[in-house]
């Protein structure tokens, strides 16, 4: 099961470390996700990691960027239409969104599924059907859809139950007193899912 981890959304002096950590643990992908940062200061940021690190990066917004310092690819919310470089993933919200995207994208992350752990008060859409998310996955074809929202080690089975095929986390990494230790006990309780380490 693949696990993604997304980045604090502004500066973190833990984040560096934290992350050269995370790659030595087996951590393959990592959502670069600075939402009041501009391309500027998101470049120069990149710029200033290992350029052997930008094979793991996933760029949110920016596409141009994450383009120009060749990294695995980008992230889309709201712009229209996948950039042609690199990995390419999607984000929504409900359940019409997510069949319409999976049929564009090769990777959507669709949530909130568990009540946030890093936005107090951002949960489950309470207006979305839940129970026929399972078989709308079940619809996923080769489009990978990636579980976000209050993503736990402890969540993960049922994530895998409800038909996902990959997760992201936020909060449970930079909520935590030792990031490394939460990222290592999501990616064992991925891996369990897969009966192997996929934390690509």
């Amino acid at each position: 099961m693949k696990l993604i981890v997304i980045s604090p959304p502004g500066a973190d002096p833990r984040e560096v470390p934290a992350l050269e950590a995370m790659l030595a643990s087996g951590l393959g992908r990592y959502h670069v996700r600075k939402p009041e940062w501009t391309a500027e200061e998101v470049e120069r940021w990149i710029l200033s990691l290992p350029e052997a690190w930008r094979g793991h990066l996933v760029l949110h917004g920016h596409p141009d960027t994450a383009h120009a310092l060749g990294l695995a690819g980008s992230h889309r919310r709201d712009e229209a239409g996948p950039h042609v470089d690199g990995e390419v993933s999607r984000s929504c919200h409900d359940l019409a969104g997510l069949k319409r995207e999976m049929a564009a994208f090769p990777q959507v992350i669709f949530g909130p599924v568990f009540p946030s752990i890093s936005k107090a008060g951002h949960g489950p859409d309470p207006l979305i059907a839940w129970d026929e998310l399972p078989e709308v996955l079940s619809g996923a074809g080769r489009c990978l859809v990636v579980a976000v929202g209050g993503i736990t080690a402890g969540r993960v089975a049922r994530c895998r139950e409800l038909g996902f095929g990959g997760v992201a986390a936020i909060g449970a990494i930079w909520g935590a007193e030792n990031p490394l230790e939460a990222f290592i006990e999501l990616r064992d309780a991925a891996a369990r899912q897969t009966g192997r380490l996929h934390a690509a």
